[in-house]
């Protein structure tokens, strides 16, 4: 299978502070290493030169740890996850393959996950399959939203959502793979009519299913994969669960 991945990377963490100096968030020490070292962890899978993370806020701070190998493009602006991934347009210019994006915040996410989504994806023919889960500690999650049919309908972002859709149970993950063809022929499309004002990568599934393309689920059965990194209090729990997983493994 041919699989490129994209990791989002470029944002600086203003809600963690300074407690470890002035530094890209994805830098932050979670666990005994940065929080993009364990993503980048989990896509091993994939080979380095396959990889394209998506940079910005001190830039060299991620480029100078993580050296040569990889693929940086440079988001200059942050306007959010569909913006990062726009940014990439051009170097995807003449691929054709699976396009799996997971984010540089959100260290917990499974290899095996993420290789079953695109698995699943090359299966079914699909033009995208996202990630699901359910964490009813979580309430501020993007939500999955389905029509009569129990078919996917849309991703609306917690902060958006009606109070009804914030009854939903089923919650966004995070992790996406793509057609790389649909996805740079769908993402133009973004808008910017949201709370944040940001591109949103999120509305993509939803603009594909509109054209009639195929939009999968796979939920994941460990909720707690979910937890991204965005306040300090994040930023402990993340390291908790991987310090934990860690012990796991040596018994």
């Amino acid at each position: 299978m041919n699989i490129r991945a994209i990791i989002p990377a470029a944002g600086k963490g203003t809600r963690l502070g300074t407690g470890e100096g002035d530094v890209p968030k994805v830098m932050r020490i979670c666990g005994g290493r940065p929080l993009l070292e364990t993503v980048l962890d989990s896509v091993r899978f994939i080979p380095r030169e396959n990889v394209y993370i998506v940079v910005g806020y001190k830039k060299d701070c991620v480029t100078g740890y993580f050296g040569e190998g990889y693929h940086y493009v440079e988001q200059k602006i942050q306007k959010g996850t569909g913006h990062a991934v726009m940014a990439c347009a051009d170097e995807f210019r003449d691929y054709d393959g699976v396009v799996l994006v997971t984010f540089g915040d959100m260290p917990l996410f499974r290899a095996k996950d993420m290789k079953a989504m695109c698995r699943l994806m090359e299966k079914e023919g699909a033009s995208c399959v996202l990630m699901s889960a359910e964490n009813p500690s979580l309430d501020l999650w993007a939500r999955i939203i389905r029509d009569e049919n129990g078919d996917f309908s849309a991703i609306v972002e917690g902060k958006d959502c009606t109070p009804e859709q914030a009854k939903t149970k089923e919650l966004f993950a995070g992790v996406l793979c793509f057609d790389s063809k649909a996805l740079f022929e769908t993402i133009p499309g973004l808008g910017t009519n949201n709370v944040q004002g940001e591109y949103y990568l999120t509305e993509v599934p939803e603009l594909m299913r509109k054209k009639g393309m195929k939009v999968l689920t796979y939920m994941i059965k460990d909720g707690n994969d979910l937890r991204g990194v965005n306040t300090p209090e994040d930023l402990k729990l993340c390291e908790e669960e991987l310090l934990k997983r860690k012990g796991s493994k040596k018994k």
